[in-house]
């Protein structure tokens, strides 16, 4: 099951639709119950294909999907539904493609300018979120930053994202402010660990830019299994999807 965003509490441009999927309403078996949209992870490929026929069908999309192959890159192309790229976003103005993202943790980020006239999804899981891939969709678009609105999707949450210090110390040579989105503590192990928050790492780097208007799904992917797939969680399993395109 898939949900457009309706949110009040959210500004949406009256020429975009976005939505998020959830684990819920498709025809793939455990571990990959039920809405698995990810033909990578080793579903049955003929259940993948149905579960996105139902999504394309149920969000009434205009066009097929632009699907990609991600492979935690910065690379973020122009959005193409007759072929599968290899990328970690993608970014269009053509009402005639659908941008799409797929995670299981990871954090998804949907782009869009504030009249409505183009937008992008990106797949930022923590290396190309530290290595800059925020910052390549955002150069797509020919409107400026302050301009621009966020959209930040479902993804592991800072109680559950443990991480070893050399990740901290990637994204503080980046930032120095990425440091208060690290908690510290000692594992079971006696290591110490942070617990890290890729959201705020992620609206940090959406602010330096100069993007201001940012919206935050907050619910944990990890923490949530009756709703989302977690790579994390679970190892063996499906993938969400995450969509934006033009509606006029």
């Amino acid at each position: 099951m898939s949900r457009h965003i309706e949110n009040q509490a959210w500004f949406i441009p009256s020429g975009v639709s976005l939505a998020f999927s959830t684990r819920k309403g498709g025809c793939s078996q455990p571990p990959y119950a039920s809405l698995n949209l990810g033909l990578h992870v080793g579903d049955d490929p003929q259940m993948v294909k149905a579960n996105r026929q139902r999504i394309e069908h149920q969000l009434s999309l205009p066009a097929k999907p632009a699907w990609l192959e991600q492979t935690h890159s910065t690379d973020v192309v122009e959005a193409d539904n007759t072929q599968v790229i290899n990328a970690d976003g993608s970014y269009t103005q053509n009402k005639q493609q659908v941008c799409v993202v797929m995670t299981a943790d990871c954090l998804p980020v949907l782009l869009c300018d504030e009249n409505g006239t183009e937008v992008a999804a990106v797949h930022a899981g923590w290396r190309g979120l530290c290595d800059g891939i925020i910052e390549t969709a955002v150069a797509k678009f020919t409107h400026k930053p302050t301009e621009l609105v966020a959209y930040l999707g479902p993804a592991i949450g800072p109680s559950a994202f443990e991480v070893g210090p050399e990740v901290k110390a990637q994204f503080v040579a980046k930032h120095s402010q990425s440091g208060q989105f690290f908690s510290v503590y000692t594992n079971a192990q006696s290591e110490q660990k942070y617990m890290a928050d890729i959201q705020g790492l992620a609206e940090l780097r959406l602010a330096l830019l100069g993007v201001k208007r940012i919206y935050k799904d907050q619910r944990c992917t990890v923490a949530d299994a009756e709703n989302f797939f977690s790579y994390r969680r679970d190892g063996t399993t499906g993938r969400m999807a995450s969509f934006i395109w033009l509606n006029r």
